[in-house]
């Protein structure tokens, strides 16, 4: 099927899958109105398909999510595993420079879309 948006025609796969922090022993961690810290993480899987890209994307998310001992007192906790959030096929071969996503955004104002741009220097996390 040539020209397929849901198919990288060489193989790879931008991924994203959601991860919260909990406490364990926390009793309100199921509770749907808390508030928790998560990290949205975006890996690159080389699949056949778009599904199997995806089947990649949610075992590499379950094995990032496993119970530890943390802080100075020795709490378990866990990054947990919520779920894959987006899978995107890539339509160029990965090399320096190539395109790897894109996001169509809403018309804005000049002065705002000069807003989203960092200086080099501002880089660094």
């Amino acid at each position: 099927m040539p020209n397929d948006k849901n198919t990288s025609p060489v193989g790879w796969y931008l991924g994203s899958y959601l991860l919260r922090f909990i406490e364990l022993d926390d009793e309100g961690r199921d509770d749907p109105e808390a508030r928790f810290l998560s990290w949205e993480n975006t890996v690159l899987v080389k699949a056949k398909t778009i599904e199997a890209a995806y089947s990649k994307v949610e075992r590499i998310g379950k094995l990032n999510s496993k119970p530890y001992k943390g802080g100075p007192l020795g709490v378990s906790v866990q990054w947990e595993y919520l779920g894959v959030t987006s899978v995107l096929p890539i339509y160029e071969d990965i090399v320096d420079g190539a395109e790897v996503a894109w996001t169509e955004r809403a018309p804005r104002k000049l002065k705002n879309l000069r807003q989203w741009v960092i200086a080099k220097t501002d880089v660094r996390q």
